[in-house]
């Protein structure tokens, strides 16, 4: 089943997250490099290291990668790896979903064109919802 859009768009997939960000602080603490190196790829690193507080923004993207996971029904693993969906920013600094070729395949397989994605974060949570669509 999909859902009208009203700009012309058909809504194929939904995800959502939420984690605590003390977990990823804690795992960063523990892991390091190795967490890093695993999960986030070099332009969300960058990215989230450039902030004062760079947990936050890596619990958003961990968010992102779940709920995008989520969109495609096939969570983190074989068919989807964490570093299979990465997040950078548009133009008015929005939040936008790169997919390398096994995230392309399956945004192919699922019908949809792309992905729309929000992130939001406080001191103690990070969340993400993310839509797969069909233009």
């Amino acid at each position: 089943m999909s859902l009208d859009l009203p700009a012309g768009g058909v809504l194929v997939g939904l995800g959502a997250d939420v984690i605590e960000v003390a977990r990823i602080r804690g795992v960063l603490e523990r892991q390091g490099d190795r967490f890093l190196a695993r999960v986030f790829t070099d332009e969300e690193r960058e990215y989230c290291f450039r902030m004062s507080q760079p947990h936050k923004h890596l619990a958003a993207r961990f968010a992102a990668k779940e709920a995008v996971s989520k969109c495609f029904t096939t969570g983190i693993g074989a068919e989807l790896g964490w570093r299979s969906v990465s997040v950078y920013h548009g133009p008015r600094n929005q939040p936008l979903v790169r997919l390398d070729e096994k995230g392309l395949s399956l945004l192919k397989e699922a019908g949809a064109t792309g992905v729309i994605l929000t992130l939001s974060h406080t001191d103690t949570v990070a969340m993400a919802v993310a839509a797969l669509v069909r233009s």
